[in-house]
């Protein structure tokens, strides 16, 4: 889906991003060739409307096939993708690990009090613990999987959404999450599919039914990556 301040840069939606990264990892191993077109849903062109009316992205097409809900999407990539199912591995701890982080930044968001803030921190810490453990750059070892193509895009709403409307920020003595972030700003997958910081505002912007105000339309897009050195204090964004 396209930003919903300029209708044309790639916009905030978890999903897809997730479905970007699986894809541009399989592209940069040349099984597939991809082609991503950002649609801004305020205004669909012709040919979107005709053929899908007003589903929303993400719409995956593979040799004229579109593929229009998520779990259909993910199950395409893994079973008829060239090279999908190594990127589908099978763990029940990490899964479970993961899921239902998104759901408390946005309870988060929406109730603003300790408890609910409190919950999301424990659960990060928990995946800080699980890294520590592991003790490999992504969670389920040296390589990428599905699962940080789910988790990453998360983080980086919990970080920049967290930041702008509660000034919440990931404690920096998570060390093992913040490596992990280290690693997926060095790739070109996440850092090709990540959306601007002012398109995860609004997108929550638009959640809470507040307005963009006029400057921050006119912005120029910046992009969190920093990453805070051990003694606490934030190096300039990259």
């Amino acid at each position: 889906s396209a930003s919903t301040i300029d209708g044309r840069r790639k916009g905030a939606c978890l999903f897809c991003q997730e479905y970007f990264m699986d894809l541009y990892l399989l592209a940069e191993l040349k099984t597939i060739s991809l082609k991503v077109t950002t649609v801004d849903m305020q205004k669909p062109p012709p040919d979107f409307r005709t053929n899908f009316e007003a589903t929303p992205p993400p719409i995956l097409i593979d040799n004229g096939l579109a593929v229009l809900e998520n779990e259909k999407i993910e199950r395409h990539i893994m079973k008829n993708v060239p090279g999908g199912h190594n990127l589908f591995v099978q763990d029940k701890e990490v899964a479970t690990l993961i899921e239902n982080l998104y759901s408390k930044l946005k309870l988060m968001l929406l109730k603003k009090d300790d408890s609910k803030t409190n919950s999301l921190m424990s659960h990060l810490r928990k995946i800080n613990e699980h890294l520590g453990k592991k003790g490999t750059r992504f969670l389920t070892g040296d390589t990428m999987c599905c699962f940080d193509c789910e988790l990453m895009p998360r983080l980086q709403h919990i970080r920049v959404a967290g930041k702008y409307f509660l000034d919440f920020e990931i404690p920096v003595e998570l060390e093992h999450l913040w490596r992990y972030m280290y690693h997926m700003y060095q790739l070109d997958a996440f850092t090709q599919s990540c959306p601007a910081d002012q398109d995860i505002i609004n997108h929550y912007k638009l959640q809470q039914g507040m307005k963009m105000k006029k400057h921050e339309e006119l912005e120029t897009p910046t992009f969190t990556t920093s990453i805070p050195c051990p003694d606490g204090s934030q190096p300039a964004d990259q």
